[in-house]
């Protein structure tokens, strides 16, 4: 009897030890599903967007106050901007006609119309997108609309915020 106590006493059964490492490996499974770092790293680079749109657009707001009513001379309609259009930010003279990714915007302007000249004071450096552009094209655009005279900067690559990253994309844009 005592040799089948202390038998019994040495360790785990092979039983036990399987049900410990499929326990293990179910809630890792459902805290990797659960966190979803794909979907993360898009959340983030989605509201990275939406701050840079509001930045965009509360610039161009401020140096219309700033200048009694004037717009930034590259969204001046009377020059090469026109209303009810959208137009690609950045400094590059052509190649900015592009479709945003998630459909809801067609800028039509080859040239980019380059706001960082105007807008130096109000944004030291200017917002590209955080994937996928630089200053020449950054992936942002606005439109003025010729009726109301508001205007939109929109976030082209905005990213589906589903599991895995999918999904439709959110419109981020902001109106001033």
């Amino acid at each position: 009897m005592d040799k089948l106590s202390l038998k019994n006493r040495s360790g785990f059964t092979l039983v036990e030890l399987i049900i410990v490492i499929a326990v293990i490996a179910v809630l890792a499974a459902a805290t990797f599903v659960a966190v979803d770092p794909a979907r993360r790293l898009n959340q983030s680079r989605n509201a990275t967007r939406f701050n840079d749109a509001t930045t965009i657009a509360s610039a161009i707001q401020q140096y219309i106050v700033d200048n009694d009513g004037a717009l930034p001379s590259a969204i001046d309609p009377s020059g090469t901007f026109s209303e009810d259009t959208y137009f690609q930010i950045g400094t590059a003279a052509v190649g900015c006609d592009m479709t945003c990714s998630n459909g809801a915007v067609t800028p039509v302007s080859a040239a980019c119309v380059d706001l960082a000249a105007d807008l130096t004071s109000y944004v030291p450096a200017f917002p590209t997108d955080p994937e996928t552009s630089d200053a020449t094209a950054t992936n942002y655009v606005v439109y003025r609309d010729s009726t109301t005279k508001a205007f939109t900067v929109h976030a082209c690559n905005a990213e589906g915020e589903d599991a895995g990253g999918t999904g439709t994309a959110p419109t981020i844009s902001v109106t001033r």
